[in-house]
């Protein structure tokens, strides 16, 4: 028993002298690295003190210090950042659904603003700026070399005044100048429609509203239509749609899906990984869904349009989106303001990260350039060909009723108007004539 007593204690003090020899380098490498991060942030105290003390002209120590922080974040990635104060508050009012300004989501690319969208109805979706443009002067001033926060404050201003943006677009021979006057913003984040059988639901950003507006007008237009019956299907419009709440993501994802993983985030450590699954419950009972994605459509328009794509929910039609798979946690600071952080990356439930890669559409359908009202009206006149019933003494069709007669001229009525529809709109007539497809494959009752 001595001698096990003592081959035990023998292991254990040649375990304490193993694991001495181990972790005795490991420590002085942390120590190491340690005092080099102190010998750095002395020499930021030592070019902050000679700044301050020499250079041409007084500079205010606040922003010194905010500029400092803020190349710090925003040497990580396009969308970590300080947000001062001032802007911490303007996010606040973006999220309620009110704020002032263009109406242009912008995003920083090699040193220059790019536009992720424009939002419906706002002063710039009006001038008809597009996703991806590059906004490279305002008011003749130069954006480059501005950090995004400082090119988005050039562009507020009083409520009424006029701004003058430089764009450069790709296809333009040259950069052009556009005009637009400033108003307050504010976003109605759900519109909807009914064309034909098909109830169209557009979703412009990811706010505080967007779920619970959702919910409510899809059931309006169920009930003016006379019940579900009635409807053929759903266009989920996410076009231009630049995202925002993950949690408004995953409700508005979640309304379609009856079971299954809607997204997973997945940090720095796998500890901090989460995955959001769907609740029973399908606000379209079961009745198709096309979602409509363009270059414009980011971050949580392509959660949405992954979930459904991925579970076979629905076909996704449009160009290619944005491609902006990563999570920004907003952190409050103790001065008021907050820091957005890149702190996960976001994937679809089949595994795939859209970083950089976007959602591809399962059909690809570009979108024509804008018309103007002449082009419009030609195109309308091709399609009004003659007949044989315009002939002067034609035949009646003594093979039908009067109501047969009747009910044809209403059917051709509905498809003259999904013609006009794709002079004025092509995605979304293409949209809405795919649920017309898939509703005459359906059997009826």
């Amino acid at each position: 028993m001595k001698k096990f007593l003592m081959a035990a204690a023998g292991g254990t003090i040649a375990g304490i002298i193993a694991t001495t020899q181990i972790a005795g380098p490991l420590l002085a490498q942390e120590a190491a690295k340690n005092s080099s991060v102190y010998e750095q942030l002395d020499l930021f105290g030592d070019i902050f003190e000679r700044i301050r003390a020499q250079y041409v002209e007084e500079v205010d120590s606040g922003e010194l210090i905010e500029a400092a922080i803020n190349g710090m974040l925003t040497s990580l990635d396009p969308h970590s950042s300080y947000l001062s104060p001032k802007a911490a508050e303007d996010m606040r009012e973006q999220t309620r659904g009110e704020f002032g300004g263009l109406g242009i989501q912008v995003t920083m690319e090699e040193g220059f603003v790019k536009v992720i969208s424009p939002i419906d109805g706002t002063p710039a979706d009006e001038a008809g700026i597009e996703s991806g443009d590059f906004i490279t002067h305002v008011n003749g001033e130069s954006l480059l070399g501005l950090l995004l926060d400082d090119a988005v404050e050039l562009m507020r201003g009083p409520v009424g005044s006029e701004i003058v943006i430089t764009v450069v677009r790709e296809g333009e021979p040259e950069p052009f100048d556009v005009t637009m006057t400033r108003d307050t913003i504010e976003l109605t984040v759900v519109r909807s429609r009914t064309e034909g059988d098909s109830v169209v639901l557009r979703l412009s950003t990811f706010n505080e509203q967007t779920y619970p507006k959702l919910e409510e007008q899809l059931k309006e237009k169920v009930e003016a239509a006379g019940g579900m019956e009635n409807i053929n299907g759903f266009v989920i419009d996410l076009r231009n749609n630049p995202g925002g709440l993950l949690t408004q993501a995953i409700k508005v994802s979640d309304a379609f899906l009856d079971e299954g993983e809607i997204v997973s985030t997945r940090g720095r450590e796998a500890a901090d990984g989460e995955r959001f699954n769907a609740k029973l419950g399908d606000l379209a009972e079961g009745k198709p869904i096309v979602v409509l994605i363009n270059g414009g459509s980011a971050s949580a328009s392509e959660i949405v349009a992954g979930a459904l794509q991925d579970h076979r929910r629905a076909i996704v039609i449009g160009t290619k989106s944005f491609g902006k798979g990563s999570v920004q946690t907003v952190m409050p600071l103790r001065s008021q303001g907050a820091m957005r952080l890149t702190t996960a990356r976001y994937y679809t439930p089949s595994g795939r990260s859209i970083q950089s890669l976007g959602v591809s559409p399962d059909i690809i359908v570009a979108q024509p350039p804008r018309r103007t009202e002449e082009e419009k009206e030609d195109e309308t006149t091709k399609r009004l060909s003659r007949s044989e019933a315009n002939l002067r003494g034609s035949l009646n069709n003594d093979s039908l009723t009067e109501d047969e007669i009747k009910q044809i001229e209403a059917d051709r009525e509905k498809a003259e108007k999904a013609a006009e529809l794709r002079v004025e709109d092509y995605q979304l007539a293409y949209a809405i004539d795919i649920l017309k497809g898939l509703s005459a494959l359906t059997p009826k009752d």
